[in-house]
């Protein structure tokens, strides 16, 4: 019979979430997952299997965790546009740190060679991209946006400014440029 385990998963995956974000899959050393999870190796291995696996239950984490952010501050009565605002800022990172988008950064990063960080991150963004889409048709409904192109358009011009906004703010571009092309995106709607 084996010792027991003496932490949380969860709160290791969360802390994890945050590593993995900060410095990248290829930036993570299994020692460092250790230390910031404050857990023994064989601990990390016994709960996890491995550091990949483990960066994509994180990746599921944080991604779960954004599509319901998403859709709670998209739901409600009142006037859609500044919800949508928020939802473009907090989905990219644009106003509140230079991190960017996890997921965007996973993607940037595995994407091309990680046939499971695309298909979550493929999932996201279809996700993201009704939620923007229903957003828009109730702000349609409401007279609140124009209703001259295709909301399924909008969408996804808006889920594009979401992952090129996290790729700036990654840059450390200045902060009044991503307020511009926020600003941009939502009065266009």
């Amino acid at each position: 019979m084996g010792r027991p385990m003496k932490f949380e998963p969860d709160e290791a995956v969360d802390k994890a979430v945050d590593l993995f974000w900060r410095q990248g899959y290829s930036g993570t050393t299994p020692v460092e997952l250790v230390n910031e999870l404050g857990i023994g190796k064989g601990s990390l291995y016994r709960s996890f299997e491995s550091k990949r696996h483990l960066f994509g239950l994180a990746l599921r984490r944080y991604a779960t965790e954004r599509l319901d952010s998403l859709a709670e501050g998209l739901a409600g009565d009142g006037p859609m546009r500044p919800r949508v605002r928020a939802a473009v800022e907090r989905l990219s990172g644009a106003g509140a740190h230079e991190r960017g988008c996890f997921l965007v950064n996973a993607i940037a990063e595995l994407g091309q060679v990680d046939e499971s960080v695309a298909a979550t991150a493929g999932d996201v963004f279809d996700g993201i991209e009704t939620a923007f889409r229903d957003a828009i048709e109730r702000g349609r409904d409401s007279g609140e946006f124009r209703s001259d192109r295709p909301a399924g358009e909008t969408a996804s011009s808006l889920l594009a400014t979401v992952v090129g906004l996290s790729v700036l703010a990654k840059t450390r571009s200045d902060p009044a440029r991503l307020a511009r092309i926020v600003d941009s995106a939502v009065n266009g709607l």
